[in-house]
């Protein structure tokens, strides 16, 4: 989907460097430095408008949280929801989530948020997917041990596949929603697509899956 462009959105985010990177590398290994306090470390891989990690880091203070997203035009919208908030436990990053290991070192981070990435339906682009096998590499080297991926999605055929693909990279499932909206899963916080879709009555795919 193509997102309008908001005139100003450089230069806001050039003038706040305490909650936004767009050259973060530097802090590679190092990101509790970035926070007031030592806490677990999730991270969102697309974050949007930033709906999704700002609501979490509101609702999680005792964890740190790191929203990554490419589209200038989408995260100057979590930029705006965090000035609002000023939030110690919540950074962003404009960044392409494909280079991860270039900015999070082996084992740094406790949890991976994958939530309605785009599902790449044809065959020939399936190595795009985020739960391709070399995504999946990624995501191991990244997370500590015991560390979590939860995915979510509206898309059947992407969930149909995830679930392949991380059974067959030998992950383990802990939990799986068909219907999440209409399960006893509490503590749900919508991403703006999660919020569109649903209403026009699309099920939300979920999954919880560790490492072995």
């Amino acid at each position: 989907m193509r997102l309008r462009h908001k005139p100003g959105a450089e230069a806001t985010i050039a003038a706040h460097p305490e909650y936004i990177l767009t050259h973060p590398e530097e802090w590679r290994g190092r990101w509790h430095e970035r926070f007031d306090s030592q806490q677990p470390l999730y991270v969102e891989v697309g974050s949007g408008k930033g709906r999704f990690i700002v609501e979490m880091a509101k609702a999680h203070p005792t964890i740190n949280f790191i929203g990554v997203e490419m589209q200038m035009n989408a995260i100057i919208s979590a930029l705006e929801k965090q000035l609002d908030e000023r939030l110690p436990n919540l950074q962003l990053l404009l960044v392409d989530g494909a280079d991860l290991k270039d900015y999070f070192a082996a084992g740094e981070i406790d949890r991976i948020y994958l939530n309605f990435c785009d599902p790449w339906p044809k065959k020939r682009h399936e190595k795009r997917r985020l739960t391709y096998h070399t995504f999946l590499q990624t995501y191991e080297y990244l997370l500590r041990q015991k560390g979590e991926i939860h995915f979510k999605t509206d898309n059947q055929g992407l969930f149909e596949y995830s679930l392949a693909s991380l059974s067959q990279y030998g992950m383990t499932l802990k939990q799986v929603w068909l219907d999440l909206h209409n399960s006893d899963f509490s503590g749900n916080i919508m991403t703006e697509y999660e919020e569109k879709f649903s209403a026009k009555g699309h099920p939300i795919y979920r999954l919880e899956a560790t490492f072995n």
